[in-house]
């Protein structure tokens, strides 16, 4: 039995909410206890001290046991600024030491082969990072919810650390300042916890802190003990060695490029101007210990990439908690004891269930519901099982009618070194299909420099098996959509019709996907993963079928549009290679469109190139106006909602937000597709696309450098999030200057971070246990206008999800929502004027393999209806300065403004 729970959720703007969520674990070893649950926590309103008399004092806890003895009241102050009554139950009855453990801890058993893991998730977006280092250092664990603490290891982080002092009477309060994605150094007291840990300042036990409260030392009770304290202040995670790469080269480095900027007076909610400066040397608490129970708490995230020595830190915890279970009497009455605790636990979990289930029902608001993760037709084969097609098309196509299952057939062919031959590319697609140009699709690896992008694919309408879907979320105005909407579907011969998909689109595809049959020898041979399947866009909307409980805005554009490409063309740039692929379920060989499409390209030359510069090309006009641009939002009213996210990180609501805005200007009846060839020109990228949907009156230019996520045929996940961006230099001087502030930029580097520890959780949630790993950290990339900071995350994906089932638990790119994810989402909602639809996104495809590879819908311009519309924005963190954050703003917009500029 496996459940997820999500309890009630209260939401506010408020400094004890919802960023310094994080997760607490307690360990136990049972031998018959096979109940395996996983719960969410609830949010319980509860105060302090007077020291937290704040506009709202929720606080993120887990409910407390069912016996409590003990009722506090307080006067608090709320948003109004009025004074209310406010009672919370606190578990005070544990506090006390046991009689009863105290008799039970004397004999030793023999050690257990795995220990059992409770792992309690507070709406936290690492969780899965603390499960992939559980998953190995306890050599299997089950993920339950702590209902009763008592003679139970305990592990507190972050949010777990502050809930283990707040139940024992410390105070929770504001730090001196916001520290999220960012590295400090730790001293500790050399207790077990730390075992074979070094200690203190330059000793290499650099940690990674997200949080924006801490425990209030001087209010720590003596029943704690501090273990643990900051020795320094900020570092960032790459220094010297970096600043001596450079040097060696004689680059003279301005030294004001290294000096953190202040923040300003922010926000319309905040008086006065936080000066950090003061204080960022103080020392902060980083870890306690109960002085009688096995309960740890440590501030810092042991499982984040960056922090040193954080695995040892989970070792040491097993250790503590295999010491404390040893010392338990082995006798037949203490194991029928244990079995009736179990029994106690599970029935007061369903108790607990059941109360909450009735809660959530009842109440619209909930943040957080139960939801049905579909991963398909259990009856189903798993889509790897070699079902040979030749040998076994009779028996499968007499089987189609009852199962759905489609067998699909696969031929391709390779002409070595063609491409550079008839003018690559670009040549190759305006030839085959860009003299129209309706319903093709172009996924372009127009940069291929440094390996970042290999093949390209191309095509459009094709044979038999060509369709074109449509998805539109249902109506949205009451802002209550569960992910519900319309699909049309066009087939190849113009048949159309339109069904409603309760479960939504991404439930849809993976059935679709889960019903075809292959030979996978017919693909042996071939370097890349797209056979055929389906290529276009996820709008940034589908969010809704991936955990967030609505939109506030509904998308002009469809929210997914896709071709089933049957017939299709790739180029390996690496190699010059030209393939042509065509798949079918027929049983006769069909090799019309091969024929005609080799016939066709052998005929191209590079002489074509000419023409083509003459149709699609036109000198620069480039003019000062804007022609015609709107921003939706002023730099005056973005700015504002720069300091808004500042005060909810300082606030505690998040660590990073990803604030958007988007652009738009009515376009003339243009050749959109040399609007595209135009901004492929001045700004390639290897995750470039070309998409025209002629019915939908949609078409779009995007010269993508991120990719989303890619899943190969060897079942390896990989993202590659891009946060960081800086402006190219005028001179090869300034470049290299501009190119080593943002690798030294403390900012750029919490902000990248941040991203790969949500990533790593993503990716944990569909990947094997210690599979998930992060070959590149912060690699700086160079393109034609910009600097980026990139890495790389990569994992095994686990063989009982499916190709959507990975999707959904990464979309949106946490590089555009920022972290804690969902919390994110919610409040970037409530501060953006519009749907970002196919913005923020994903484009690419979907093998009918079940392969995909999709990248993130930015410096792209979407022509839709008669209007172009260029999405922009950029991470909100602590150490953002408005005025900046304005300006990287404009700077991502400036490659396709100028290109729909100069082409009309």
């Amino acid at each position: 039995m496996f459940l997820r729970i999500s309890l009630p959720s209260l939401k506010s703007a408020n400094p004890l909410s919802q960023n310094n969520k994080n997760t607490s674990i307690g360990h136990f070893s049972c031998k018959k206890m096979n109940l395996s649950l996983r719960l969410l926590s609830s949010e319980l309103t509860c105060p302090t001290s007077e020291a937290m008399q704040y506009k709202n004092v929720n606080f993120l806890l887990s409910k407390p046991s069912a016996r409590v003895s003990c009722f506090i009241n307080k006067d608090v102050c709320n948003r109004d600024g009025r004074n209310v009554r406010v009672s919370c139950q606190l578990m005070h009855d544990h506090l006390e030491e046991s009689y009863e453990r105290n008799k039970r801890l004397q004999m030793s058993l023999p050690k257990q082969d795995f220990v059992r893991t409770l792992l309690i998730d507070n709406y936290d977006s690492y969780t899965y990072n603390i499960y992939q280092e559980l998953s190995i250092i306890n050599g299997g664990i089950c993920l339950q919810i702590l209902l009763k603490c008592r003679d139970i290891p305990v592990l507190g982080v972050c949010l777990g650390h502050q809930a283990l002092g707040y139940v024992h009477g410390a105070q929770i309060v504001h730090a001196s300042e916001p520290v999220h994605g960012r590295l400090s150094e730790v001293e500790h007291n050399g207790c077990q916890l730390f075992h074979g840990i070094p200690s203190g300042r330059n000793s290499g036990f650099k940690v990674v802190r997200y949080h924006s409260l801490v425990i209030d030392s001087e209010s720590l009770p003596e029943v704690l003990i501090p273990i643990a304290w900051t020795s320094t202040g900020t570092l960032p995670f790459i220094g010297s060695k970096v600043s001596d790469k450079y040097n060696s080269r004689e680059i003279q480095i301005d030294q004001s490029i290294f000096v953190d900027p202040v923040l300003p007076e922010v926000g319309d909610r905040s008086s006065n101007i936080i000066d950090y400066g003061k204080t960022r040397n103080a020392k902060v608490l980083m870890g306690v210990k109960h002085s009688t129970r096995p309960h740890y708490g440590v501030q810092f995230h042991p499982e984040s990439v960056a922090t040193c020595h954080g695995s040892q830190i989970f070792k040491n915890f097993r250790e503590i908690t295999d010491d404390y279970w040893l010392r338990f009497r082995s006798s037949y009455k203490k194991e029928k004891r244990a079995n009736s605790d179990a029994h106690m636990q599970v029935s007061s979990a369903s108790r607990l269930y059941r109360d909450f289930n009735r809660s959530i029902s009842s109440d619209n608001n909930a943040a957080d519901r139960p939801r049905k993760e579909n991963h398909g037709d259990k009856d189903l084969a798993h889509n790897n099982t070699d079902i040979k097609c030749m040998d076994m098309f009779n028996m499968v196509n007499a089987h189609h009618a009852s199962t759905g299952f489609k067998c699909l057939k696969l031929k391709w062919r390779k002409f070595s070194h063609l491409a550079g031959q008839v003018g690559g590319a670009k040549s190759i697609f305006c030839q085959l299909f860009g003299h129209e140009a309706e319903n093709t699709f172009w996924l372009d690896s127009s940069s291929t420099e440094m390996g970042r992008a290999r093949f390209s694919f191309m095509g459009g309408k094709g044979g038999s098996l060509w369709k074109q879907l449509k998805f539109r979320l249902s109506d949205q105005s009451d802002g209550c959509s569960n992910g519900g909407g319309y699909l049309s579907l066009e087939d190849s011969e113009g048949s159309a019709k339109t069904i409603f998909l309760e479960g939504g689109f991404l439930d849809y595809l993976n059935k679709e996907l889960q019903s075809y049959r292959y030979d996978k020898d017919e693909y042996e041979g071939l370097p890349f993963d797209f056979h055929g399947g389906y290529v276009g866009y996820i709008g940034y909307d589908l969010k809704v079928e991936c955990g967030v409980t609505s939109n506030r805005h509904k998308s002009k554009t469809p929210d997914a549009c896709f071709f089933f490409a049957d017939n299709l063309v790739a180029i390996d740039h690496k190699n010059d290679d030209v393939y042509l692929l065509a798949i079918h379920e027929e049983s006769s060989s069909m090799t019309q469109w091969l024929d005609g499409t080799e016939e066709k390209l052998l005929s191209l030359t590079g002489s074509v190139m000419i023409d083509l510069e003459r149709q699609y090309f036109r000198p620069s006009t480039f003019s000062s106006r804007n022609a015609g641009f709107t921003a939706e939002k002023s730099r005056e009213h973005y700015i504002r909602d720069v300091k808004k996210c500042l005060n909810y990180i300082r606030d505690g609501e998040s660590y990073e937000l990803c604030l958007t805005t988007q652009i738009r200007k009515p376009i003339e009846a243009l050749n959109y597709l040399g609007i595209y060839l135009h901004l492929r020109e001045r700004n390639p990228a290897p995750y470039a696309a070309w998409l025209n949907f002629s019915k939908e009156d949609l078409c779009i230019c995007c010269s993508s450098p991120e990719r989303f996520l890619q899943l190969d045929r060897n079942d390896m996940l990989e993202a590659k999030p891009i946060k960081g961006t800086v402006a190219r230099g005028a001179t090869e001087e300034e470049d290299e200057q501009l190119k080593l502030k943002l690798q030294l930029s403390e900012k750029d580097q919490a902000e990248n971070l941040m991203i790969v520890d949500l990533l790593r959780n993503d990716l944990g949630r569909v990947c094997d246990p210690g599979s998930v790993h992060v070959p590149h950290l912060m690699d700086i990339q160079s393109y034609a206008t910009v600097h980026t900071m990139v890495s790389t995350i990569r994992g095994k994906k686990r063989s009982d999800v499916s190709a959507v089932d990975c999707v959904k638990a990464a979309f949106p790119g946490g590089s555009m929502t920022g972290a804690p994810k969902l919390r994110s989402m919610e409040l970037l909602d409530s501060l953006e004027s519009c749907s970002r639809g196919i913005y923020s996104g994903c484009i690419g495809f979907f093998s009918y393999n079940q392969t995909f590879d999709l990248n993130i819908v930015i410096r792209t311009v979407v022509i839709h209806e008669g209007e172009a519309s260029i999405g922009a924005g950029g991470a909100i963190v602590a150490l953002s300065n408005p005025e900046d954050e304005y300006e990287e703003m404009i700077l991502k917009t400036k490659a396709p403004v100028n290109t729909v500029i100069d082409f009309e």
